[in-house]
């Protein structure tokens, strides 16, 4: 039975999930990165990893997956397809070698070059209906080109996290899937660079990575790769997509007006629509689903951050458990633990607070659920305001989606059921992709023959009313806070 591999690079670490085209899963793995893979000593704002540490902690997750595969199955893999954080830039020699560490999504460094780029780039923006933020690639490419012109005249190509992992799988260093690329500046309507890139800015299209679309064949597994991961030597490698998408193709929404709530560090909603939906304001962007039609989403730097920052170490089973009993806390709370936002407002100064005192760590945890569920359905009232048709049901995935109590909460917030598929991990969505068109005929069969549904959450009458009312206590709050939307 043929195999696919889903390799998701996040954060914090590294999965793999070995999938066959029932969507039964052989193997998994995973691991965390060390302590050593981001830059230390930066300046408030400045995140940066060092790829070498990506493919490192590659190398150990696949090797894991691929020896667990063959002790349950002969089968070999079809195909391989990557996703990783959407934003990040990496810039390459001809041998494909960082020359510098990368600079990450969550960077917020290039807001100069971020103005720059909108100004440069308006009629690309307004036909596209987004803007290009600091936590952009291209503001990032602008910025190494500007300020280290060292690094930017060895440069061969600025490419992405997961193009980089691509490269070392298969030798193929120059080339990126148009999912992440959008935030480099690709035109979605048909996959090139716009003029406007190399005669306005400077930065020439051969510095940018040739493209393809998801699930397209990039290249073959190299020798060199498969002697360090026990990979078969040839096995295809295909174009992925950014971690947000995969996160959305893994929940199993197909149809228009579905739409899909990724929950891990930070939030990422994103649906199917029939057309291209444009925000003036440049909070929303659209990918393009690879049968047609398109996605709009976004990113909110609010997620399951929060609780790994406020509430390291705890017994988060224990806690979820209780939660629920908590709601409505006494409490309003903006979850945000880094500075600025992205969605469902746009603040680079965006801090977070918490309204009253908790008396208990439980209320406190409860809270800040309650915090997150607000800013999910805020996104959700944003995208219907722009013109997107929001259905009945949100399908949700990430790490925070594995608590049925959470997603009560969230449900009855949102007014809507919540459904989580069987593997809620942003892997899968990668494995979706690699078997797209390799086994299957489009991506929607992948996902009709792959993705199965394991629980379901529906809105509690009594708590949906007091949500509701909470929540509008909550945007009013936010709204003394400098954050009307």
């Amino acid at each position: 039975m043929p195999g696919f591999l889903g390799l998701d690079v996040g954060t914090q670490g590294v999965r793999a999930i070995w999938s066959d085209d029932r969507g039964q899963v052989v193997a998994e793995a995973s691991a965390q990165f060390g302590g050593e893979v981001a830059v230390g000593g930066l300046p408030d704002g400045w995140f940066e990893q060092h790829p070498k540490v990506w493919w490192d902690t590659c190398v150990d997750v696949i090797r894991q997956t691929v020896q667990s595969a063959r002790r349950k199955t002969s089968d070999e893999l079809t195909a391989i397809a990557v996703d990783s954080t959407s934003g990040t830039v990496v810039p390459i020699d001809t041998n494909g070698r960082p020359l510098r560490p990368a600079i990450m999504y969550s960077d917020t460094r290039a807001n100069a070059e971020a103005s720059e780029c909108n100004e440069s780039g308006k009629t690309f923006c307004d036909e596209l209906g987004y803007k290009f933020g600091a936590s952009f690639g291209l503001p990032k490419t602008l910025w190494i080109a500007r300020n280290e012109p060292a690094v930017w005249e060895r440069t061969w190509k600025i490419i992405h996290a997961s193009d980089y992992i691509v490269g070392r799988l298969c030798g193929e260093y120059g080339v990126s899937d148009n999912s992440n690329a959008l935030k480099t500046g690709c035109d979605l309507r048909d996959n090139t660079w716009p003029r406007f890139i190399a005669d306005a800015l400077g930065i020439p299209s051969d510095r940018l990575p040739d493209l393809v679309s998801p699930g397209e064949p990039i290249g073959k597994i190299s020798r060199r790769c498969s002697e360090q991961t026990g990979l078969t030597a040839g096995t295809l490698v295909v174009g992925g997509v950014s971690d947000g998408t995969a996160g959305f193709l893994a929940s199993g929404a197909t149809e228009v007006g579905e739409w899909n709530s990724t929950l891990g560090t930070t939030l990422v909603v994103r649906g199917v629509s029939e057309s291209l939906i444009r925000d003036p304001r440049g909070r929303i962007y659209c990918h393009r689903h690879p049968d047609g039609h398109w996605l709009p989403g976004g990113a909110a730097n609010v997620g399951g951050e929060c609780l790994t920052v406020k509430f390291r170490g705890a017994d988060y089973a224990a806690l979820d458990s209780a939660a629920l009993g908590l709601v409505p806390t006494s409490l309003f709370v903006y979850p945000l633990v880094r500075r600025g936002e992205r969605l469902p407002f746009v603040d680079e100064s965006a801090e977070g607070f918490v309204d009253g005192n908790a008396f208990t760590c439980d209320e406190l945890y409860a809270a800040h659920l309650e915090g997150v569920a607000f800013m999910e359905r805020w996104c959700y009232e944003l995208m219907e305001e722009l013109g997107a048709r929001v259905g009945d049901t949100i399908h949700t995935t990430g790490g925070g989606a594995r608590s049925i109590q959470w997603m009560t909460i969230r449900a009855s917030v949102l007014g809507r059921e919540v459904i989580r598929p069987s593997i809620t991990e942003p892997a899968m969505g990668a494995a979706l992709v690699a078997a797209s068109r390799t086994r299957f005929d489009s991506l929607a069969e992948a996902t009709r023959n792959m993705i199965t549904l394991s629980a379901s959450a529906e809105p509690e009458r009594n708590l949906r009313e007091r949500m509701d009312e909470k929540y509008v206590t909550f945007r009013q709050i936010m709204a003394r806070m400098g954050y009307p939307g």
